[in-house]
């Protein structure tokens, strides 16, 4: 009954409590393919409770933010908890639990935390850097890494995160002896160790709107500073997802000699590998990605720091003169269309 119902939920939908439809909104929810994919193609078990119910609510919310509201400007950007609630309060089906939907969504939320969580960490050919990833929207750092699905193996889901979340797939590269694992409460993270990565590398996630940013660390700046071990570490990274593994993978890579030599022209700050920056023209949002194989812009190798001595510097003077002649040939070009006044 609630399949047959959660499938038919295109005929009971309103947008914001108006008594109108929205046909975008329901072709592109309720009636295409990849919605069908979230909620009817699911076993019969996975509609017997409100937390596995949610979590294809949270599905369908996410093509709808990242497809439905992407593609339609007049479209509102609701959150979770706000999609949701027009499901239960225009679905007949789930009407009669609208009273009980604070407790259900708290339940959910419990739910999730108690998920398992299964990740990698990459490290570079010579141990000395780790690849992390920024979320969309926080400005923390974590290892890639998501929520294990339903009987899914341990090193599976860490192989398809990692490929969602970086593009790159460690199959090839993940011993399934070779991880670390924490309880956070009653949640279990566990993430695999991954080395002997190459630094050109091409990394960028496959998932719209989940990480902003893709880079190598070294794991030297990644110590906490002020012995605070879940705040930020010396070079202000914000590393609480990350500073709980650092003492036992330390001591995997005291173990296990890497491959690459550590060479002492590596940068000593990190290297953005990608990043995501969001400009809006209008409604429509707008994602510039740039994927350079050295460090961007605003990642300044080891020498900006510290200072250039002048023994050492020089003029770059190919676009030094370039340029010069440039403002010559102008200068020429004006004078002879209208040339300067002497004074008297």
């Amino acid at each position: 009954m609630i399949l047959e119902e959660l499938s038919n939920m295109k005929q009971c939908f309103r947008i914001g409590g108006e008594q109108k439809y929205h046909s975008r909104l329901i072709n592109d929810i309720f009636v295409v393919k990849p919605y069908h994919r979230f909620v009817v193609n699911v076993p019969e078990e996975d509609l017997q409770s409100f937390e596995r119910i949610l979590f294809l609510v949270e599905y369908a919310h996410w093509f709808y933010e990242d497809n439905s509201v992407e593609k339609n400007p007049s479209l509102k950007s609701l959150t979770l908890k706000e999609f949701t609630s027009l499901l239960f309060n225009n679905c007949d089906v789930l009407k009669p639990y609208v009273a009980h939907l604070d407790d259900i969504f708290k339940d959910f939320t419990s739910y999730k935390f108690r998920v398992p969580v299964m990740g990698a960490i990459i490290l570079d050919e010579s141990n000395e850097r780790c690849l992390l990833v920024k979320g969309w929207k926080g400005t923390s750092w974590s290892f890639p890494r998501g929520k294990k699905g339903k009987d899914e193996d341990d090193h599976k889901c860490a192989i398809r995160e990692v490929k969602e979340e970086t593009g790159f797939d460690v199959s090839k590269l993940l011993n399934k002896d070779d991880y670390i694992e924490k309880m956070f409460g009653e949640q279990r993270v566990r993430l695999y160790i991954v080395a002997g990565v190459k630094d050109d590398t091409s990394f960028a996630p496959q998932t719209k709107k989940e990480i902003s940013e893709i880079a190598w660390q070294r794991l030297d700046e990644l110590q906490p500073a002020n012995h605070d071990v879940i705040s930020r570490g010396t070079t202000g990274l914000k590393l609480y997802m990350v500073a709980p593994f650092l003492a036992s993978l330390k001591s995997w890579i005291s173990m296990h000699p890497p491959p690459v030599a550590p060479r002492s022209d590596k940068p000593l700050k990190g290297i953005s590998l990608w990043k995501a920056k969001n400009s809006s023209t209008g409604n429509t949002s707008i994602i510039a990605v740039s994927k350079p194989s050295k460090a961007v812009a605003d990642v300044r190798p080891a020498d900006a720091f510290l200072g250039r001595s002048f023994r050492n510097f020089r003029f770059d003077t190919g676009p030094i003169m370039q340029a010069l002649e440039s403002a010559f040939s102008t200068t020429k070009m004006v004078n002879k269309i209208a040339p300067c006044k002497q004074d008297p």
